[in-house]
């Protein structure tokens, strides 16, 4: 059996844009402006990942392109710009847009989803939402940014009441151009923490037995939480993560299909030419030159 070296992600994995990545407080929480990281950088933030921080940018003024995974979402200001935790994303802003970033850990909204469970579907994926009227939010934010910087009495309950207003006013945008959702139940949280398994571990095969070990339930179970929720059975889930992830590895390397093969776990390429092919349709080659190799920057 061939045993190569793990390959690091495709895509940059940091904290904060441009830092090594570390784990993040229980309540961790960050504002900076945006031209702090975009104006040095030309305006362009290639794309990259945050495994457990999710990001809202409030966009106040200027325009651009949000790439996230495969999709493109172009916007203007004002907005909102939603970015769950683990998404391949990056930025293209015109020249002096303003605006702040909220970063908050994976962590910290869970124990606000706790109290609020609709905020979850913020995170649910991508997304960029107009906003009629930015002021609220701009203020919102600014409070926000005030309260982190000092240490007043009741500094704590400060913060999470504007932070929870900025969320908020982004789950309201985002229920005016869908269908609410519904409050997570016990098949819900199943599902989650059947999906944080996955990415921790969708580099290499692995059979669902050892899942639902961890999960502390029985097989059965974990698929009837997982077609429920998500309409897919749990090999559906894992597949379409290892797929996601081959995908990440042919737009935004240089790396040969073989190597990105037993970066995945696969002991024969040929093997994972025809599981990218199941899954997409087209062999992994015809992908990339379809789509081009993006050398990491958003266009």
């Amino acid at each position: 059996m061939r045993i190569d070296p793990v390959q690091p992600p495709a895509v940059p994995h940091f904290f904060l844009y441009g830092e090594a990545p570390r784990d993040a407080d229980d309540r961790f929480l960050h504002l900076e402006a945006l031209d702090d990281r975009s104006r040095p950088n030309r305006w362009t933030i290639r794309p990259h990942v945050h495994s457990g921080l999710h990001q809202l940018l409030l966009i106040a003024e200027g325009a651009g392109e949000m790439r996230a995974e495969e999709a493109r979402f172009g916007f203007a200001a004002p907005c909102l710009l939603a970015v769950p935790a683990g998404t391949a994303h990056g930025f293209r802003f015109t020249d002096g847009t303003v605006g702040t970033v909220v970063t908050l850990s994976s962590r910290y909204l869970r124990d606000l989803c706790g109290r609020e469970p609709e905020l979850a579907a913020l995170f649910a994926g991508p997304a960029a939402l107009a906003l009629p009227e930015p002021g609220a939010v701009e203020e919102a934010v600014a409070e926000l940014a005030r309260e982190l910087a000092w240490a007043a009495p009741g500094r704590r309950g400060a913060i999470e009441a504007h932070l929870m207003l900025v969320l908020v006013a982004g789950l309201r945008r985002l229920a005016a151009s869908r269908a609410p959702a519904a409050p997570p139940g016990p098949q819900t949280l199943l599902a989650a923490r059947f999906r944080e398994l996955v990415e921790a571990h969708h580099r290499r095969e692995r059979p669902l037995s050892a899942y639902a070990d961890d999960l502390g339930v029985s097989e059965a179970r974990l698929r009837t939480a997982c077609r429920a929720v998500t309409g897919a059975s749990p090999g559906r889930i894992i597949r379409e993560r290892r797929l996601l992830e081959a995908k990440r590895s042919l737009l935004y390397s240089d790396l040969g299909i073989a190597e990105i093969a037993y970066g995945l776990g696969f002991t024969d390429p040929a093997y994972f030419s025809r599981f990218f092919a199941k899954g997409t349709g087209e062999c992994p080659r015809a992908f990339r030159d379809r789509r081009g190799a993006d050398r990491g920057e958003t266009r």
